[in-house]
């Protein structure tokens, strides 16, 4: 009971920092959506629960921040990456790099679809002005990513810890 108690909270706390993370003032696309996906694919027992996870908070702060077409190919590409980290033996540098490649590739076809000219020109163009993106793409999937996974494992051996001296 008290462990159930727990995970919840555990939940409920990722979606409001990531919803806070998400509209607050911050350097753009440095976000922890990706860690999420990664950390639910891999800590979330119910498959159902984990793939919602890092949706729930970009649609809560996509009430803000506003919501268009390309929040499709956003969420689509997020449920991508949770089911890249549900197939990974684990999750480390590689892993996280080729979400942020994923995120970068899917997310900028869509921007391509949505808002340029459908031609090589036009997808070139969006590519090219999308690239200042994706460093703070990969900084923030490997900062959240970290954070998320090695907090986990900081909370589990002073769980341990405390269970031990009692």
């Amino acid at each position: 009971m008290r462990k159930e108690r727990n995970r919840k909270l555990v939940i409920a706390s990722i979606i409001i920092l990531a919803v806070l993370s998400r509209i607050v003032p911050h350097p753009a696309n440095f976000a922890p959506i990706t860690g999420i996906a990664l950390f639910s694919s891999k800590k979330i027992n119910n498959k159902l629960s984990g793939v919602f996870l890092p949706i729930i908070p970009l649609f809560i702060s996509d009430l803000f921040l506003g919501i268009g077409l390309i929040n499709i190919f956003v969420y689509l590409t997020f449920i991508i990456i949770y089911f890249l980290g549900v197939i990974s033996t684990k999750i480390d540098f590689k892993t996280v790099f080729l979400s942020s490649v994923i995120f970068f590739i899917l997310t900028n076809l869509g921007v391509w679809y949505l808002s340029y000219p459908k031609n090589f020109e036009g997808l070139v163009t969006c590519f090219t002005l999308a690239i200042p993106f994706f460093v703070n793409t990969i900084l923030g999937d490997l900062f959240y990513s970290f954070i998320l996974f090695i907090s986990f494992k900081s909370a589990e051996k002073f769980k341990f810890k405390l269970t031990q001296s009692n």
